[in-house]
């Protein structure tokens, strides 16, 4: 049987709030500085009225080092953003506009 979920998202946004002890060898992004970024991005999502777009915090999404770090599906696109600026642009750009930005683009490698 089909599960009547209460809400369909266009995007849902990942965002990696790991918090290790400082000097801990992988480091994390909550020590880059990661949580007043995600605060803004929440902030700029409700303010735009943006129903149709999902945020949810999450541990680490294992690039530790290239942090911090976000993931937007259903595209599966990273981002690195350093600055509120660089929130407000994949907002209007990527969560509004449909179109990646691709300055902030993180392309993973193995």
């Amino acid at each position: 049987m089909p599960l009547d979920l209460p809400q369909t998202f266009r995007h849902h946004v990942f965002c990696c709030a790991q918090q290790r002890p400082p000097g801990h060898p992988r480091g994390s992004c909550g020590a880059k500085n990661a949580h007043p970024l995600w605060q803004r991005l929440d902030q700029k999502v409700q303010a735009k009225g943006l129903l149709d777009v999902g945020m949810a915090m999450t541990g680490c999404l294992g690039f530790c080092s290239a942090g911090p770090l976000m993931v937007v599906y259903p595209e599966g696109i990273w981002y690195r953003p350093e600055t509120p600026e660089d929130i407000d642009e994949i907002v209007e750009q990527h969560l509004i506009n449909n179109e990646p930005v691709e300055r902030l683009v993180m392309v993973l490698s193995r």
